[in-house]
């Protein structure tokens, strides 16, 4: 098997082109900063606002300030398909 010359392959490594030294001289070298990593949740957003409405609503129960129709409570918040689901109005609602 024949060995390749430098500079008659593309450089894995750097990916990229071999490159004259002017044109190697002329090349910006980019600083990046860190990546940006989100942190990982085992709940979606979505199980995490129903949580806090769940929490929220057994603590008024525990304290006798249940006074308001329960979120869980799907016979009160049914609906037609093709309609709106009717919108659960409670200061328990945490703002997302």
């Amino acid at each position: 098997m024949a060995r390749l010359e430098k500079g008659s392959y593309i450089d894995t490594q750097g990916m990229g082109a071999p490159l004259s030294p002017e044109d190697a001289a002329k090349a910006k070298k980019q600083k990046h900063k860190p990546m940006e990593v989100r942190p990982r949740r085992l709940h979606t957003p979505e199980q995490v606002k129903e949580l806090k409405i769940l929490l929220n609503e057994v603590l008024d129960e525990r304290e006798g300030k249940f006074d308001y129709i329960s979120y869980f409570d799907t016979e009160h918040f049914k609906y037609r398909v093709g309609e709106d689901e009717p919108e659960y109005k409670s200061d328990l609602l945490p703002e997302l």
